[in-house]
């Protein structure tokens, strides 16, 4: 089911960032912004709502050794990539953490290769948090 939302969140991504349709929340190009307080709050409600029915499910219906802490990682990134298809800088910083978390959670379980792969996206997740802000600076210079 998750890499179902993934698949549909990516297309529905891709549309807004190459189309930038009003149904995406723009008139014109979609832009890297920052997250308002209103939004936190809502994605909040939603991550509480996530991880308690996760990890119940996990624990109820699964042999997950850590079911809480697998929900923990995988409601975290819904929310981040429903941030990422709106270009919501913020959501570099959610998959800085689920890298890096599930990177101590494998190498915990004894997954060593998994816990390296998931160091090296942890990496690659403050690269593309830089890289972001970067495009978002200069984009506000260029507004000035």
């Amino acid at each position: 089911m998750l890499y179902i939302y993934y698949m549909v969140v990516s297309i529905y991504g891709w549309y807004c960032w190459r189309y930038s349709r009003q149904s995406c929340g723009t008139a014109g190009k979609l832009h890297v912004s920052r997250i308002r307080l209103s939004l936190v709050l809502v994605l909040l409600i939603i991550f509480v709502v996530l991880y308690i029915g996760f990890g119940y499910a996990l624990e109820r219906f699964t042999d997950s050794p850590v079911p809480y802490y697998d929900a923990l990682g995988s409601s975290v990134s819904i929310i981040a990539t429903w941030m990422l298809a709106r270009k919501i800088l913020e959501h570099w910083m959610l998959w800085i953490f689920v890298n890096f978390f599930s990177a101590v959670l494998f190498f915990s379980r004894g997954l060593y290769p998994t816990a390296g792969l998931f160091f090296v996206y942890g990496i690659l997740s403050i690269i593309g948090w830089m890289k972001w802000k970067q495009n978002q600076d200069t984009i506000i210079k260029n507004r000035k």
